[in-house]
């Protein structure tokens, strides 16, 4: 018995040795968004969802857009709250109706689900989904 508790507490011990000081991407990866490209989406704000495990933004793009490809109803999912207010952002960051500029990584199935890169509010301010491991820059 002694033994087995011992053997247990030393491959705690080593897997804390080894441990990775970066940290965890939590609960699912990234891999449904295509992470080489960015759009630009430009829009109202019909609803923004203060929430973890991810935040979201809904925002209606006008057919007239200057990329008509980008027309229609699109979530925008960004981080969780904690992240988010480490970026800048707060619940009253944006409310319904608010003017938005979004640029995001697109599904890779082509919904209208996209993942945050960044986003502009009506003043010009640009507020991060996250840490800036993303070296795209699109204007």
């Amino acid at each position: 018995m002694m033994r087995k508790r011992s053997i247990a507490i030393s491959l705690v011990a080593l897997s804390f040795l080894f441990a990775d000081d970066r940290p965890a991407i939590a609960h699912h990866s990234r891999a449904m968004f295509d992470m080489t490209k960015n759009f630009t989406y430009r829009g109202i704000v019909k609803e923004y969802r203060w929430q973890n495990p991810h935040s979201h933004i809904v925002i209606a793009v006008d057919g007239d857009s200057a990329a008509p490809a980008t027309a229609g109803t699109w979530d925008i999912e960004a981080s969780s709250i904690s992240i988010m207010v480490s970026q800048g952002w707060s619940r009253m960051t944006y409310k319904p109706g608010d003017r938005i500029t979004v640029v995001a990584h697109p599904s890779k199935d082509g919904s209208k689900l996209v993942l945050l890169f960044y986003a502009i509010t009506a003043d010009g301010t640009r507020l991060y989904r996250a840490e800036h491991r993303y070296p795209l820059e699109v204007e």
